[in-house]
């Protein structure tokens, strides 16, 4: 009894010495430790994810605006007392600083006035001939400011309005004028002095050209002014164009800005395209179907398409298109419609492919045609209005009943539409519809080619190579060193190939782009013999090590025999290089690259997918084979002991119980790696070339977004339709990343509820 009394006060004294205060001490820091470890790591997580929606936000809230629409607000009407004393109107223009604007009127008095108080500024009268009246008028192309009036004895006269800004005491002074570029004496037309019922002029360079129709006879004047480089004096060549004679009446003209073609409009839906350099007709085209009449022609920015507006209410884009026989033909590129009232007056704008129309019933319409998008459809008027365009295409100046009246236009991203970022768009002058990014160009008449389809093929196309080769090679080495490999040998391989991922990708671009290409140029087909020829020698070396006697291959420690295909590899890698130049001599005619474009039909560029394949998988085989590795290596000794047991070999054992268990992590370290590459820019940004053409060809170029972003965003305006557009590429790049993320979670947490049960 006394015993047993004995170990229970023991037992007892035992318990409350793992009970001191000084043990309560630390169970009660570590619970601290383990609160605030759970509470960093959880703030942690919500702040990265924080991160990423503000992100998010802040893209998109940079994007949204492009897909607005336009407004329109109007002003207070005006009617000045020096309206009511003129004629109608024939023209209305607006100067750049949006401060003076002209009218033309019937008798050849230009007024010029103030636009925002109507007031008067100036008056000049235009230089006709005496007896002689204005038969009709036209502009030339958008922004040149230059208009020419037919006139009633068969003459027209080349007139410009133009506007000299001075600073006198440091005020801003706008001047009116009118001014004549090849003097004020008219350009006869028809000999006969009848009156010229259309006409139309362009100015090309030093060559001034005149068009005008008389009845059904067709006369176009070329003009070309020449200077003596010694004395200065100007001399100015005629050449009269003879051209077919028409068969029915024309109700409009146009000159090509490049002075090639002349599209006449003739009777009620057709025209005849002539062609000036051949002084040949090359067509005649019917534009319009049933019984719709062209009741408005104008041609946009650059002169290359032409608006055809109709008596239905809608507005038909055309440009000259070669077709597979290289001829030229005036093609229909897309359609608008603005309402079902003729359409009186189209407005281009000066510095986009946009225009403004207006119809009989007093409806605005804004749109734009290579987006073919419309962004404004609103009453303006109860009946039919003249109007001006501004050069900034913000303000619009409208005269109806006797009165003038301002409006102001917010319209800043017209160019983007659906299908002008991601679907087929025929520009002008291409022979059909194309993806293309061509976002900036030299011409002040250029047209943005903003299609991100190119772009994203080429970021897809980059890591689809690079994977093609770091997804094999990562995930096998990764299975091998975790399975096979001895560990003296794993603790030497594992550090050196994750050592790889600290290299700057900067280096490895640079590295590609200046050696890398030139090197796989001249020896394209020694690479592709080594990549034939190495699996063969490396089973080939397995089999022959098979062969060999018992006793010598004991000889070598188990899990080391991977050091003995170094040999192997650096054998066959010479031999295959080393062989090339007779191989492009025996098969290739001595020049693979002429040898591919001239016999295959496959362009070769130097700076190609795979340089990148080989550059960018170079980059990305230590993220896969790193995570990959862990995931084989941790999984369970005792499952891999229980399949030996009974009875499975290493590899059934490997392919059947490791692998699957692995598979949650091994296909994480592929999303991961697939993520790399999608992103990776320094690579592609040095070793591609930057050509954002859509072709899955190994020999050509891309461009991806990354890349895109990093060398157009320096140079892109702050809040322009380019900088959006680069900001709608990183989303795009953001939105990827995140929809492969999730769905590899995913696919991720099911593998992993499989196979939790090995």
């Amino acid at each position: 009894m006394n015993d047993i009394e004995h170990m229970t006060t023991h037992s007892k004294l035992q318990r409350l010495d793992f009970d001191t205060p000084a043990l309560q001490r630390k169970r009660r820091i570590r619970a601290l430790k383990d609160h605030l470890a759970r509470w960093y790591v959880t703030i942690g997580g919500l702040a990265v994810l924080g991160a990423i929606t503000l992100i998010f936000f802040y893209l998109a809230q940079v994007v949204f605006p492009m897909f607005q629409g336009a407004s329109v607000e109007a002003d207070e009407a005006q009617r000045p007392t020096w309206l009511a004393e003129s004629g109608e109107p024939l023209l209305l223009a607006i100067e750049e600083q949006n401060q003076v604007a002209m009218r033309l009127d019937g008798t050849g008095q230009a007024q010029f006035f103030d636009i925002a108080s109507g007031a008067a500024l100036a008056r000049q009268a235009l230089p006709l001939p005496e007896g002689s009246q204005i038969a009709s008028v036209s502009r030339d192309t958008p922004g040149s400011r230059r208009f020419v009036v037919g006139l009633s004895n068969g003459q027209a006269l080349v007139v410009q309005d133009a506007y000299r800004v001075t600073y006198p005491n440091n005020q801003k002074t706008i001047t009116p004028e009118l001014t004549y570029p090849f003097g004020q004496e008219p350009v006869t037309l028809d000999a006969q002095g009848r009156a010229i019922e259309q006409v139309a002029v362009s100015l090309n360079g030093s060559t001034l050209m005149v068009a005008g129709v008389t009845g059904n006879d067709l006369h176009v004047v070329s003009l070309e002014r020449t200077e003596n480089m010694l004395t200065g004096e100007s001399t100015i060549e005629e050449d009269r164009l003879n051209l077919p004679q028409l068969s029915e009446p024309i109700r409009s003209l146009i000159i090509d800005p490049r002075q090639m073609w002349l599209y006449a409009f003739t009777g009620q839906d057709s025209a005849d395209v002539f062609d000036l350099r051949r002084r040949s007709l090359n067509g005649r085209y019917r534009l319009l179907q049933g019984n719709a009449e062209i009741t408005n022609v104008t041609p946009l920015l650059g002169g290359i398409s032409l608006m055809v507006g109709d008596s239905r209410g809608g507005i038909s884009q055309w440009f000259m298109v070669r077709d597979g026989d290289g001829k030229s033909e005036l093609r229909n590129v897309r359609n608008f419609r603005l309402g079902d009232s003729p359409i009186r007056q189209i407005l281009p704008e000066e510095r986009r492919k946009g225009f403004l129309a207006l119809d009989d019933a007093g409806t605005l319409g804004i749109f734009h045609s290579t987006a073919h998008r419309t962004l404004l459809d609103q009453s303006i008027s109860d009946g039919p209005v003249k109007g001006a365009l501004s050069p900034r295409a913000n303000r619009l100046l409208v005269e109806a009943d006797g009165q003038l009246q301002l409006l102001s236009i917010d319209n800043p991203h017209p160019e983007i539409s659906w299908s002008a970022l991601w679907g087929k768009v025929w520009y002008e002058s291409y022979p059909k519809p194309d993806y293309v990014w061509q976002s900036t160009s030299a011409n002040s008449d250029f047209e943005p080619k903003l299609s991100l389809a190119p772009l994203a093929f080429g970021t897809l196309k980059a890591a689809f190579y690079a994977m093609l080769l770091a997804a094999p090679l990562a995930i096998c080495a990764a299975i091998y060193t975790a399975y096979f490999m001895a560990a003296p040998l794993r603790r030497k391989i594992k550090p050196v190939i994750e050592l790889m991922e600290a290299l700057p990708t900067v280096i490895l671009g640079f590295f590609a782009g200046l050696f890398l290409a030139p090197y796989l140029e001249l020896h394209l087909p020694g690479i592709f013999s080594l990549l034939l020829l190495m699996p063969v020698g490396i089973i080939l070396a397995a089999f022959l090590w098979s062969r060999l006697p018992e006793r010598i291959r004991l000889l070598v420690p188990d899990g080391w025999e991977a050091a003995l295909l170094i040999p192997v590899i650096l054998g066959v890698a010479w031999f295959s290089l080393s062989i090339s130049g007779h191989l492009e001599n025996w098969f290739f005619g001595g020049n693979v690259r002429l040898w591919l474009s001239n016999e295959m039909g496959i362009p070769f560029d130097q700076r190609n997918a795979l340089v990148i394949g080989l550059a960018m998988g170079f980059a990305v085989i230590p993220t896969i084979y790193s995570i990959a590795e862990d995931a084989v290596f941790s999984v369970p000794r005792s499952l891999t002991l229980g399949s030996l047991a009974l009875g499975a070999t290493p590899w059934q054992t490997l392919v059947r119980v490791v692998i699957l268990t692995a598979s949650p992590g091994i296909f994480s370290a592929l999303m991961i790696g697939m993520g790399r590459a999608v992103g990776e820019t320094m690579i592609v940004l040095m070793a591609t070339g930057n050509t954002p053409i859509m072709e899955a060809n190994i020999f050509e170029g891309m461009r991806t977004l990354a890349a895109n972003v990093a060398v157009e965003m320096p140079e892109s305006e702050v809040g322009s339709t380019h900088y959006r557009v680069l900001f709608l590429a990183a989303l795009v790049l953001l939105m990827f990343t995140f929809v492969m993320n999730t769905l590899a979670e995913l696919i991720r947490q099911r593998l992993r509820g499989k196979y939790a049960s090995l």
